[in-house]
């Protein structure tokens, strides 16, 4: 019998293999499989947050890539999981991996892309590491680990979401290749809105594609969906398909109760005149599964989305 492949497994299968055996203490709240890691903290009233992601050359950027927009990019990245928690971010971590005859030029620009995206979120970069990659490779990489906290009474996980709940999604999604990618900003002003002024019951960033990330929150709390993809905001140029599964659109994600939608819409419209907020369907139970449906009612066909190790 053949050992199965990382291919073989998948990304959320491989990580759910790997952490099962993996100690846990009491002070963790939420370990692997929300956007951060939540712990207690000295603090009575507040929980801390804890997450770790990186920009590998040729996955996430690719050679030619602005050096600034490749720093940007790695902290944003982090900062938009902390914001998918409601949360504010803190310090972070930085891991260089680059080969010895790389530009130091090119690196010192990852790190003002990096800086400026510091200074934006009020993130201070506290220390790190730096490596070179095995002898012969040629690629780089940029990781970020980065802390926040949150309000014991606004921390939202992914798992809360009930039947009859509506889900809605910020900003536009698809096509962002074109340049979104490098140049977003987390919707962490929003989201630290939304937990005060409107509670969402489950939330998350977007990463690796609508289509995707929307079956990880319905798995999360054990939960369907209904989605009408005639509702999707597609950015100008791209396809519903570009939409549910391009990825790396970093909005937000959210299901809120159906008689809180209305109020919600309107009060967004007025905060965020610059930002769009779409409700794109409702939460059914488990038993009913997952549709996605065209304008005539059918079941649409619907692209995976982004899996490391299936590309």
């Amino acid at each position: 019998m053949n050992t199965p492949t990382l291919r073989d497994l998948g990304e959320d299968a491989l990580v759910a293999r790997l952490i099962q055996d993996l100690p846990l203490s009491g002070d963790v709240i939420a370990g692997a499989g929300d956007d951060c890691a939540v712990l207690e903290s000295p603090d009575p009233d507040r929980y801390e947050l804890l997450k770790t992601d990186c920009v590998v050359e040729g996955v996430h950027f690719f050679p030619g890539t602005p050096g600034e927009s490749v720093g940007w990019k790695a902290l944003c990245r982090a900062v938009s999981d902390i914001a998918a928690m409601g949360g504010v971010p803190r310090a972070a971590l930085v891991t260089l991996v680059a080969p010895p005859d790389r530009p130091v030029t090119e690196i010192e620009a990852w790190f003002r892309g990096l800086a400026k995206a510091a200074r934006e979120y009020g993130v201070s970069v506290v220390g790190g590491e730096t490596s070179a990659p095995a002898p012969g490779s040629d690629s780089a990489m940029l990781s970020i680990t980065l802390t926040g906290w949150v309000e014991k009474d606004r921390c939202v996980f992914r798992h809360g979401a009930r039947p009859g709940d509506e889900i809605f999604v910020t900003g536009v999604l698809g096509g962002t290749l074109s340049g979104h990618h490098l140049h977003f900003r987390p919707r962490l002003e929003e989201a630290r809105w939304l937990v005060h002024e409107h509670r969402p019951v489950a939330m998350m960033d977007l990463s690796d594609g609508l289509a995707l990330d929307l079956r990880r929150l319905a798995l999360a709390g054990g939960v369907g969906f209904r989605i009408e993809t005639g509702s999707l905001p597609c950015r100008d140029g791209s396809s519903v398909a570009e939409a549910l599964g391009d990825g790396e659109d970093y909005e937000l994600l959210f299901c809120l109760p159906a008689e809180e939608g209305d109020v919600l819409l309107a009060a967004w419209s007025e905060k965020f005149p610059g930002v769009s907020l779409s409700r794109i369907g409702r939460v059914t139970t488990a038993d009913e599964g997952f549709h996605f449906l065209d304008v005539e009612g059918e079941c649409a066909r619907i692209p995976e989305g982004w899996g490391h190790f299936s590309h």
